[in-house]
């Protein structure tokens, strides 16, 4: 299916009772124009080149200067190598780099591949192998680096790490504090010539010439669980990731070009604030206030000093703004826009965050197969408790049966299946999975959900088994593939459990081998410390003597849930 399909396709088109009460201002028909990701920045970088764009930890640059970093680092990347093509993980915090390495990856031709850098080593070597990552871009922090350096070794395609200096990205005063206080956390650089100073790389060389890239070409292999909980890279080209930040524009209604400040804690590798907290901030020449990770006292006193307009988070961070003990002594009034993604928004979490700050909250909804925005409430209409909103222009969304695929009507249950010009190309190397996942057009999302008369979606429950805990996934099979690895270890399953701050938590269910008297919890994650990311960690163990089984023999992971459900007396799903 073209980009643009499915914004035209009306006399086939599905039945759209959003149409009769759309939100004011925003059109569902409007043009969706295909573009590159290096086109959107030089357009922001023309029309707002004396506006700020980044700030980071008190430095702040224009667009015009980040245009020229990332020019410069873009002929770089092609004198080292880059060509249209070739795939270039980021193992980065959030910090100037990131968008200096992802335009200039893209304007190379190259391919941006998002790597989680809590990530175990393991999980790493397997998502390297997996897209054929060549190049990766990091910087020299211990806890980093070491891990990136490590990585040149294993048995695989990567064979060149870019390092930038952190402290070099910092104001001059923290830059000094950090190299002094902060010296063991800085990695001493082995002398390979593998290993290449970012620095190197923007220097001034001889005049290059860049590929012709168009907005069908490959522009980021995300990884996901998609609907198997297995990760694998969905292929989101340039006009998916385009389309979507342009989508996400239109739905924030009211938003000024050059005179937004947004604060990015969430981490750009995660697509969501990929799109929405960098993409789109872009496109609107907003200032994005990034912070390189999540602390709670520095997420509300920037709010507060820099007078942020635009807050995109998961429940998590807006609980925690919610239940901050000195809440009252911040002025957040200057936030007009707050948008909740990446997990389910429990009602009370909206709640007591609006009834504390004074800001709506919108939820939206997003996968990362679609780029990832779907659907999301209006900024001007019916912001309704427990929804995920309305279909976002272009897109259609319905619901069909479970089991005969057949279209459910309104206030029927069945998976939500989505189509429009951010869903993406497929799964890298994954054809099976590509036909099951994206049949007839449509995305088959894994969840379950309703739709009301007005065309406002509900998620019900899931199909898959993914855990979703502070906005991002955590595959069971993952974890328990690490957990059997344990000497005590005789059988394990990995549920989600709810969890008021977190969404879900991971919860491992065990049996112990025979003359083993007890695992803690302690234990458990001291052993798994160096094989799972901290978000991946479990937080309950419960060791039983034997663990439910399916009539096949099979460990039961629906039984769990069940059990669990009925001991919290919420009649739901853990």
């Amino acid at each position: 299916m073209s980009e643009t399909a499915a914004v035209d396709d009306r006399e086939t088109a599905p039945a759209r009772p959003w149409l009769a009460g759309y939100p004011e201002g925003v059109d569902w028909h409007q043009p969706l124009e295909p573009r590159t990701l290096p086109a959107v920045f030089e357009d922001a970088a023309r029309r707002f080149a004396d506006r700020p764009a980044f700030d980071f930890l008190g430095r702040r640059q224009t667009y015009g200067a980040l245009a020229r970093q990332v020019d410069a680092t873009a002929a770089g990347l092609v004198r080292l190598g880059i060509a249209k093509g070739t795939r270039v993980g980021l193992m980065l915090p959030n910090s100037p780099f990131y968008p200096m390495a992802f335009f200039a990856v893209l304007k190379a031709g190259g391919v941006v591949v998002n790597l989680n850098p809590l990530h175990a080593r393991e999980q790493l070597r397997a998502e390297i192998a997996d897209a054929g990552v060549s190049v990766l871009v990091t910087v020299d922090l211990a806890a980093l680096s070491d891990k990136a350096v490590a990585l040149l070794d294993d048995d695989g395609p990567l064979d060149t790490v870019l390092v930038g200096r952190f402290a070099g990205a910092l104001p001059w005063l923290k830059s000094v504090a950090f190299q002094f206080l902060k010296s063991r956390e800085i990695a001493k650089l082995p002398a390979d010539a593998r290993v290449v100073p970012f620095e190197r790389v923007t220097a001034p060389g001889p005049a290059v010439d860049f590929p012709a890239i168009a907005p069908d070409d490959l522009a980021v292999l995300q990884f996901t669980g998609g609907t198997t909980g297995t990760p694998k890279a969905a292929m989101l080209s340039h006009a998916n990731v385009t389309i979507n930040a342009a989508q996400a524009a239109a739905w924030f209604v009211g938003a000024q070009p050059g005179d937004e400040r947004l604060l990015a804690v969430l981490p750009f590798f995660h697509v969501f604030a990929m799109t929405v907290g960098f993409v789109m901030a872009v496109e609107l020449g907003v200032e994005i206030v990034a912070l390189p990770r999540f602390d709670i006292d520095q997420v509300m006193k920037t709010v507060a000093r820099r007078k942020i307009t635009l807050l995109p988070g998961v429940p998590t961070i807006f609980n925690a703004i919610s239940q901050h003990p000195k809440r009252d002594r911040y002025d957040l009034s200057s936030v007009r826009l707050c948008i909740s993604g990446g997990a389910a928004l429990p009602l009370e979490v909206k709640q007591t965050f609006e009834r504390l700050t004074g800001c709506t909250l919108f939820e939206g909804y997003g996968l990362t197969e679609a780029s990832p925005v779907v659907s999301c409430n209006p900024v001007k209409g019916n912001n309704k408790p427990g929804s995920i909103g309305q279909p976002i222009p272009g897109t259609d969304i319905r619901i069909q049966s479970m089991e005969d695929a057949s279209v459910l009507g309104l206030g029927e249950r069945g998976e939500v299946c989505v189509r429009g010009p951010q869903v993406m190309r497929g799964y890298w190397n994954r054809e099976e999975e590509n036909a099951q996942t994206l049949a007839d057009g449509w995305l088959r999302t894994g969840d379950v959900g309703v739709m009301d008369e007005e065309g406002y979606v509900f998620i019900v429950d899931r199909i898959k088994d993914l855990i979703i805990t502070n906005g991002y996934n955590v595959y069971p099979r993952t974890v328990e593939e690490a957990v059997y690895q344990h000497p005590a270890i005789a059988e394990c399953c990995v549920a989600g459990v709810p969890d008021a701050a977190r969404g879900e938590a991971v919860k491992v269910y065990a049996s112990l081998k025979p003359g083993i008297g007890s695992l803690t919890l302690e234990e458990l994650r001291g052993f798994l410390d160096d094989k799972l990311s901290p978000i991946e960690q479990p937080r309950h163990l419960e060791v039983r003597d034997v663990l439910p089984r399916t009539l096949i023999g099979k460990l039961s992971r629906k039984a769990l849930k069940d059990e669990e459900a009925a001991r919290r007396g919420d009649g739901s799903p853990g």
